[in-house]
């Protein structure tokens, strides 16, 4: 934790959470609640956070952004959360062409390898989260294959997993007082919490940071 930290964030509308109404440009999601505990608890780092989410966002239009928004800078650590809008959008587009398994693997390979040549930032890859609050929902089906896809790529590329996605079904198939969704995708508070924490955990067990 010598020197400044760059830690940037890279997704859809779960990770943007209204950072253009945020005078610090973080939002008021998950990055805001993970920024705020690194910061608390390692008040000796000089950690930057950056958040790079743009609502509607899936891994086409990361693909058209990535040299603009996350290479040109530099990060220490990049966070990407992609994979809910590759889905939703079979669910409420499905006459337009569709980002299948096969093309989300290929693209988020390629941006991958473009972080590791340019970069050599450290990363985090997190599980896309959740469609509908019903674990047996058809957009959760269609998930999976985008879940698996994103833990195979950790391994290949030795990046952090986060999974957020086993985490969210975890507290699913056990509370159903309790929502975590604003409407069954964007987060409430709850939601942004299970995030942080997890993306916390994965992040704290991997690099082995210490409390001061």
């Amino acid at each position: 934790m010598q020197g400044s930290l760059r830690f940037l964030f890279i997704g859809d509308s779960i990770t943007d959470a209204g950072r253009a109404d945020d005078q610090e440009g973080i939002g008021f999601g998950y990055v805001r609640n993970i920024r705020n505990h690194l910061i608390l608890t390692y008040p000796e780092a000089n950690i930057e956070v950056v958040n790079k989410g743009v609502s509607g966002n899936k891994i086409t239009e990361l693909e058209e952004r990535w040299k603009e928004d996350v290479l040109a800078y530099k990060p220490d650590y990049l966070s990407i959360s992609i994979g809910v809008n590759d889905v939703w959008r079979q669910l409420d587009s499905p006459h337009k062409e569709q980002v299948t398994p096969e093309r989300f693997r290929s693209i988020y390979m390629d941006l991958l390898q473009q972080v590791q040549s340019e970069t050599g930032a450290k990363i985090l890859l997190m599980e896309p989260t959740i469609l509908q609050e019903d674990t047996q929902s058809e957009g959760n089906q269609k998930l999976k294959d985008y879940v698996k896809i994103v833990q195979e790529l950790s391994a290949q590329y030795d990046a952090i997993l986060v999974p957020t996605h086993e985490a969210f079904m975890k507290f699913l198939s056990v509370n159903k007082r309790i929502a975590l969704t604003t409407d069954g995708v964007h987060m409430n508070s709850v939601g942004d919490m299970l995030m942080a924490h997890t993306w916390v955990q994965a992040f704290l067990t991997r690099e082995g940071w210490q409390h001061v």
